[in-house]
C-alpha cells in the first residue's frame, strides 16, 4: 500500500474546490494524514498611467486569509495546515508540495476544452505533468446534461 501521510489540497475557494477538499479530507482522515489547504493569490497589478501606482500593501490579503482560515475540512481529526501564498498558481502548488512533503495532491480542474483551455491554460493539468506524487484531479461536470438528467462527478488521478 502507499503511504499517504501528507496531502496537499489547492483551493481557489470555487464550488469544485470544495468537493475537491471534501475528498481530500476523508482521505486524510483514512490515511492519518496531514492536510495542508493551500491558496496562491495573485500578485497585484502595478498600473501605468499617469505615474506608476504601486500595488496595495498587503491588505488584499486580509480578505483571502480570512476565507482561508475558515475552511474546515468534514472530519474535526484531521490535522490542517494552512498556507497563503502570492504567485503562479502552478508554479507555487508545486514549489508548497515539495516543501511539505506531499504523498499526494487533492484538487480541482475547471475541465476547460478548446479554445479557453487554450487560451486560460490548465492549472491542474501543468501541476499533474511536474508533481513528484500523484494528483488526484476531480472535475465536477453541470448540473444537468443536454436530456435533462443529473450527471455525475468525475474523478480522474494520475
Amino acid at each position: 500500500m502507499y503511504p499517504i501521510r501528507n496531502i496537499l489540497h489547492p483551493t481557489d475557494f470555487s464550488e469544485r474546490s470544495e468537493l475537491a477538499l471534501k475528498l481530500a479530507s476523508a482521505l486524510a482522515r483514512d490515511y492519518n494524514a496531514n492536510l495542508t489547504i493551500l491558496h496562491v493569490a495573485q500578485q497585484p497589478v502595478v498600473l501605468f498611467t499617469e505615474g506608476i501606482i504601486p500595488p496595495p500593501a498587503d491588505d488584499h490579503l486580509q480578505e483571502v486569509r480570512q476565507q482561508l482560515q475558515s475552511i474546515e475540512p468534514l472530519h474535526p481529526v484531521v490535522n490542517v495546515t494552512r498556507q497563503l501564498v502570492e504567485g503562479n498558481a502552478a508554479t507555487e502548488i508545486l514549489h508548497v508540495a515539495e516543501m511539505t512533503q506531499a504523498d499526494l495532491i487533492v484538487m480541482a480542474t475547471h475541465g476547460r476544452r478548446g479554445l479557453k483551455r487554450f487560451l486560460m491554460g490548465s492549472v491542474a493539468e501543468y501541476v499533474m505533468e511536474r508533481a513528484r506524487c500523484p494528483v488526484l484531479t476531480v472535475k465536477t461536470p453541470a448540473q444537468t446534461s443536454a436530456g435533462g438528467r443529473p450527471e455525475r462527478s468525475v474523478v480522474s488521478g494520475s
